[in-house]
Formats: structure tokens, C-alpha cells, sequence
């Protein structure tokens, strides 16, 4: 997916327990609507996930659909996961795969890959509904130059947990005790949780960085109550639960180790070096990433400036900011 910059809403302090409550902000892909929580003004990263998109939910009417032309990325994992509808995912390693509701695609970067999601011209011909998460998660340093690669993981291969009346899947990485089959190049978990009315899900501990994305119905944490469209970032160390409220809830879980430095995020480009980020640029504008196979006639440019978000800073470790294109 094409990173384009959005306003950021004001987040509301934090109650006891938590770290920050992040508010998405609304921006358009392929004349679909979606709300980024994360990078945010408050908070970048956390863990390795750099970005945060959620895709809907929404209708295309007969004829229309999803259309992100074909476009780069370095130094990153896409990740898409969706709840309704289907996306057309090729890339230029040649890769052609639909995704389905429940199915992880995992494409990595790495130094370089071109990509493009679209709505299959056969599903064009009715109506189409689309609902889902898209993410980013950095690669560490010694990974961001890696071979570039894609990835289906089909539901059925994913854990899955019922306790109770909760029900959990882990997309990636590692909590609750399962290991998702999908590769990982550092310490994260993502999950998918389905909580009954009243229903508890306690936050794994063991990883350094976390966060719940309010997808549907309202949790509460430490007694505060929190509805849909809300980031919880939690304190690190602090065992907690989320708790459904009356109409149950349904919610995203994410987290992992602190990144290995401070990271550079222009447009769709993630580095640890500007000098990096200002290549590629360079490799787009000349047409030197591959052609997507079956969606060669199309492209996004390179935008000529990206604006950074107001009260934007310098990164500490494991914090990202946009390089300037004029930098």
C-alpha cells in the first residue's frame, strides 16, 4: 500500500494504565478511505510496526474497486490481513495471489520490490465490500538490505486459541504461548482476538512494547472504557487484560522488541540512513525497481515533496521520521 501523509487528530491523555490512546486520522488510497493510527505524532513505532492502516469498512459499487497502482518499498515487511473481501495482490517478483478474509500476506521488501493492490476485474462486476488491516513493520538494521520476498500464509496454517468464550488468532511472531508459522526477522506479536461480552484477554508480558487497536465494540483497561477506532499503547512491564464491554469486542494486538535505532520513513521508503531513503528515490524516479508482471502500464510517481506532520521531531531509537525531500 501507498503511504500519503494525513492530518494528526488530538489524542486525549491518557488514563492510568497506559502509555497513549491514539486517534486515526482519515486519509484516501485508491478511492477507498482508510484511518492510520500509526506512525502518529505521539508515537511513531511500536515494536517494529511503523505503520498501521485500517481499510474500511466499505462498499465499492458494481464496476469500481480497490486501485493502488503499482509503487516501491525498502526496508520493510507489508503485511495484509482483511475481514471482508478480497484484494489482488502482484508484486515484481512475479508473485499473483488474491487474499481472503483470515489469510496473511507477507511481503518483504528488503532493498527493494515494487507491488500493486487492486480489486480483481471479476469481482468488478457486482458490488464489493472491503474490510481489513494493513501494516508496515521495519526491518532491523541488518535486514533492511535483505532479498526481497513474498509470502502467503493461508488462515488454516494460523494458530488458534478458544478459551472460554475468547477466541484468539495470532497472525505473526509469538504470545500466549502459540508461534505463528509466518517469518519474522525480529521479536513481534499480532493477533486477532474475539471477546465475548465480559470476556478478559490478558497482554503477553514477554515482549517490550505493545499495543491493542479497538476494532470493534469497547474494551476497558484498569477501569476506563475505550471505543472503536482507539490505539491503546500499554506502559512496558505492566500486566494488565482488556475487557470487553457489554456488546463484546473485537480487537488487534501488536507489539515486539524496541527497533535497533532510530528509522527515516519518505513516502513508502523505511531506513536507518537517509542516504538510503534519498537512493531510492532516486532508483523510482529512474525506473530501476521491477516491473509488476500483469500491471506494467500503471505507476504512482514520486511525490515531489511529502509534508512532514506538524510537531514532527528528530527520532530517538525505535522512532521514525519523514526524510525531507529536499534534504
Amino acid at each position: 500500500m501507498s503511504w500519503q501523509p494525513a492530518e494528526d487528530p488530538t489524542c486525549p491523555a491518557p488514563p492510568s494504565g497506559l502509555d497513549l490512546v491514539l486517534l486515526p486520522r482519515a486519509h484516501d488510497i485508491g478511492g477507498f478511505e482508510v484511518r492510520r493510527a500509526l506512525p502518529a505524532r505521539e508515537r511513531q513505532m511500536v515494536g517494529p510496526f511503523i505503520f498501521f492502516d485500517q481499510m474500511g469498512p466499505g462498499e465499492f459499487l458494481a464496476g469500481q474497486g480497490l486501485d493502488v497502482r503499482p509503487h516501491p518499498h525498502i526496508g520493510l515487511s507489508t503485511v495484509t490481513y482483511l475481514f471482508d473481501g478480497e484484494i489482488l495482490h502482484r508484486d515484481s517478483l512475479g508473485s499473483r495471489q488474491p487474499i481472503v478474509p483470515g489469510d496473511v500476506n507477507w511481503m518483504t521488501a528488503g532493498r527493494g520490490i515494487a507491488h500493486s493492490e487492486r480489486t480483481d476485474q471479476a469481482l468488478r462486476v457486482h458490488g464489493n465490500r472491503l474490510f481489513g488491516i494493513q501494516s508496515w513493520v521495519a526491518l532491523p538494521k541488518d535486514a533492511e538490505e535483505t532479498t526481497p520476498g513474498f509470502v502467503h500464509h493461508p488462515g488454516a496454517s494460523l494458530p488458534m486459541v478458544e478459551d472460554g468464550s475468547v477466541r484468539l488468532r495470532l497472525i505473526a511472531g509469538e504470545a500466549w504461548g502459540l508461534v505463528s508459522p509466518v517469518a519474522v526477522s525480529s521479536p513481534l506479536f499480532y493477533a486477532d482476538a474475539i471477546l465475548p461480552a465480559g470476556g478478559a484477554l490478558p497482554m503477553p508480558d514477554q515482549h517490550e512494547e505493545r499495543a491493542a487497536y479497538v476494532l470493534d465494540g469497547e474494551v476497558e483497561v484498569a477501569g476506563d472504557r475505550f471505543a472503536p477506532g482507539r490505539m491503546l499503547v500499554f506502559r512496558a512491564g505492566d500486566r494488565l487484560a482488556l475487557r470487553a464491554g457489554p456488546q463484546g469486542a473485537r480487537v488487534l494486538l501488536l507489539g515486539g522488541a524496541a527497533m535497533d535505532g532510530p528509522r527515516y520513513l519518505f513516502w513508502n521508503f523505511v531506513s536507518s540512513s537517509r542516504e538510503r531513503i534519498e537512493q531510492a528515490k532516486a532508483d523510482w524516479k529512474a525506473g530501476r525497481f521491477g516491473k509488476v508482471p500483469g500491471d506494467e502500464t500503471e505507476f504512482i510517481p514520486l511525490p515531489e515533496r511529502v509534508t512532514a506532520r506538524a510537531g514532527s521531531r528528530p527520532s530517538g531509537p525505535g522512532q521514525v521520521s519523514e526524510g525531507s525531500p529536499t534534504s
